[in-house]
């Protein structure tokens, strides 16, 4: 498994409308330990997301199932693999 920062910015009208799906995607996929945090940045023009999955690919499918992807809400979208070594959760 692998670690992936996702960072997106908004179209400004349209996140609103659409964010309380977005959170429950996100509440489930925490739940199944495939987000580990997730979260508006401090200005409210987009968010952060640490997923865990397979390789890049496998994270592609799951992020494109995003309420705020499926509805155009994303602007912009960068995804990082991140390599974890200090912290708290990591094993």
């Amino acid at each position: 498994m692998a670690w992936f920062l996702v960072e997106i910015r908004y179209v400004p009208e349209k996140f609103a409308a659409v964010r309380p799906a977005h959170r429950e995607f996100l509440e489930k996929l925490a739940d199944q330990g495939v987000v580990l945090v997730a979260g508006p940045i401090g200005d409210d023009v987009g968010g952060l997301a640490l997923y865990q999955a397979e390789n890049a690919e496998e994270l592609r499918k799951i992020i494109d199932t995003d309420p705020y992807h499926v509805e155009g809400v994303i602007a912009e979208r960068t995804v990082r693999e991140f390599k974890p070594v200090i912290g708290a959760w990591v094993p």
